[in-house]
């Protein structure tokens, strides 16, 4: 009972953690792509956002 939840704190914004479904989900919105897709990209590249989008020949995003 004593137990408290530690505060994920923010969000990696330059991996994409495939283990994660809400983040895999909010990926393939924000790149246009399937799920195969991304993962295939992935296991090919590694799971930075900037190799993926270059994989995918995807242009970077500016900063925010």
């Amino acid at each position: 009972m004593g137990d408290v939840l530690a505060s994920k704190g923010e969000r990696d914004r330059s991996h994409i953690a495939m283990q994660d479904e809400a983040e895999v989900r909010r990926w393939l919105k924000h790149l246009g792509v399937t799920r195969s897709e991304l993962q295939r990209a992935v296991d090919k590249v590694g799971n930075s956002v900037v190799a993926v989008r270059k994989q995918m020949g995807l242009q970077a995003e500016p900063p925010q």
